[in-house]
């Protein structure tokens, strides 16, 4: 058994032909009179008053629950139409002597970039060993809640729509046992109009299972392959305050995988919400839902479950957007060190294909062990790029590999007419930081029309990036508030045309690298003004048109039960 880190999971580094082939599909020309202007994301970290600082509650052990630690979470948790910010953190592993017990950290935003650490007082700061969380309004009372994928006995924070928040994990019943989490998604399995919610689980682990590892005399950490893949958990919402374990009537039960990232997202458009997880070392998960809520896994036959060798990859994140403004939502997934992330291009009759190459998404990321990750519109101009958070996975690689570190920049790739380029090292102080970023969330934090990131990092503080780009560009951003669907539109696509330019976007509660973001939807518009008409359709059937919409703003479309598609 190879530990891991200095084995290539599955495959090698890829042949000088085609590394040749991946360099030249990454490269773009640009035409003469491009006025393109950069993207600018500037380290605004410190002026913030963010001082989170993670911990893993490693002790030198090496146990395999430290490195998959931990995600974010972004959303309004006061409902003031600010985006505030919330951490997970890791927990005191046996070995370990702490003076102070880590805690999770919520930062509420007071605007012009100045956040107030209100954990105490929201009480939502959780000791356990934190690994996923998502944010849904689970009973539609129009507060968002907090559920946490731990290791451990698991949380699930009600808001109480007055700042604070209340441990209500045991009358719901989701604490899923003594498990190893991993991400975490809210979504309406059924289109009753309440969340239920899927939890994926990564191993099985316990502390007299652990598996030590060396490599050249240097103890590494052990790769998933050590341990028992661990199944997946759906709860149904009763519509009572509690929860049903229906893993095994679902279908859900009957596949245990190594998962991490996942999202649930409708990839066929036919009005359900589907689930894709993404495990490491391992073939992922395409969970198709019949509209009742009972899945078949197609992973394999829609193209999602190997890479374009046929190679089960070490999946960290799945992210989901249209990155070529076709109406389907294509996924990208990040990868361990010598492999190819995966940029999964949607064929719209059911079938994905592998363009990593083709589209230039993955070339710069090969070096690197890739986690939290986010197809997103950072300059405003229709379409999605791509920001990469980057961090090694083991802590003694320099001892072992002279080729990598442990400490690593992120990767902002441009979306230029499809294809990707590495604009990292011209896009601002933000990119070049280097630590061992985990989690990532991207929304707009000050409100101006164009998203910044935040990323938290194994064993140090976290980043905050802001979004510095001057491009003139247009931009609108769009919440839902349902009425018979979920109160948050979780699942509703949005579909906007301006001019030309016709994009969707799709509500999701959990994603990536087992964080939480983007409730609200953000489009850029290039130099269009305005806005044509907005199309939502609700997870249920429920359609309707808003037309004549001026860019620049932040607007909440609210379900009219009464229309029809």
């Amino acid at each position: 058994m190879n530990p891991r880190g200095t084995k290539v999971l599955g495959k090698q580094w890829p042949s000088t032909a085609l590394w040749l082939v991946v360099c030249l599909a990454s490269s773009s020309i640009v035409r003469a009179g491009d006025e393109r202007r950069a993207i600018v994301l500037r380290d605004v970290t410190r002026e913030t008053g963010i001082d989170f600082r993670h911990t893993d509650g490693g002790s030198g052990r090496h146990y395999i629950v430290e490195y998959v630690a931990s995600g974010i979470a972004l959303f309004d948790y006061n409902g003031d139409g600010r985006i505030d910010v919330y951490f997970l953190n890791g927990a005191p592993l046996p070995g370990t002597n702490s003076d102070t017990v880590p805690r999770n950290a919520l930062y509420r935003n007071e605007g012009d970039w100045k956040f107030t650490d209100v954990t105490t007082e929201a009480g939502v700061g959780d000791t356990g060993h934190g690994l996923g969380v998502a944010v849904g309004d689970y009973d539609n009372d129009g507060h968002p809640d907090l559920y946490l994928n731990n290791f451990g006995p698991n949380v699930l924070y009600r808001n109480n729509g007055d700042g604070t928040f209340t441990d209500v994990t045991q009358r719901a019943g989701v604490a899923n046992g003594d498990r190893v989490g991993a991400g975490v998604s809210f979504l309406d399995v059924d289109a009753d109009g309440d969340l239920d919610l899927y939890v994926s689980n990564y191993i099985e682990f316990s502390y007299d299972r652990q598996v030590d590892h060396t490599d050249k005399g240097v103890d590494v950490y052990p790769g998933p392959d050590a341990y028992t893949p661990d199944p997946d958990t759906l709860y149904r919402n009763n519509g009572d305050g509690t929860f049903t374990d229906v893993s095994a009537e679902s279908g859900v039960s009957a596949f245990a995988g190594n998962s991490m990232g996942m999202v649930c997202a409708d990839y066929d458009n036919d009005g359900d919400t589907d689930v894709v997880v993404g495990n490491d070392e391992m073939e992922n998960f395409l969970y198709e839902n019949d509209g009742s809520g009972r899945f078949a896994e197609i992973g394999l036959l829609a193209g999602l479950a190997f890479d374009a060798n046929g190679i089960p990859q070490g999946t960290m994140a799945v992210e989901c957007g249209d990155y070529n403004n076709d109406g389907y939502l294509d996924f990208f997934m990040t990868s361990y060190a010598r492999q190819l992330p995966a940029l999964y291009r949607n064929s719209g009759n059911g079938f994905f294909e592998d363009i990593t190459v083709l589209a230039g998404a993955g070339t710069a990321a090969v070096p690197m062990v890739t986690w939290g990750t986010g197809l997103v519109d950072f300059d405003n101009d229709g379409d999605r790029d791509l920001f990469i958070a980057c961090g090694h996975i083991q802590d003694t690689i320099e001892a072992i590999q002279d080729t990598t570190s442990y400490e690593m920049a992120n990767i902002l790739l441009e979306n230029r007419e499809e294809k990707y380029v590495d604009v990292s090292r011209e896009s601002g102080d933000g990119m070049a930081v280097k630590l061992v970023s985990r989690g990532a969330g991207f929304d707009d934090l000050d409100n101006d029309g164009d998203l910044d990131a935040v990323i938290l990092n194994a064993r140090r503080e976290a980043t905050i990036l802001r979004n510095d780009t001057d491009n003139g560009n247009h931009w609108l951003e769009v919440s839902l508030r349902g009425v018979r669907s979920n109160r948050d539109g979780v699942g509703a696509h949005v579909k906007v045309v301006a001019g030309d330019l016709t994009q969707i976007a799709e509500v999701h509660s959990g994603r990536s690298y087992q964080s939480h973001y983007g409730t609200r939807l953000h489009f850029g518009l290039g130099r269009r003004d305005r806005i044509d008409r907005i199309d939502v359709t609700w997870i249920g059937g429920t359609a309707q048109r808003v037309k004549h919409v001026r860019a620049d703003q932040i607007i909440t479309i609210t379900e009219d039960p009464g229309t029809t598609p």
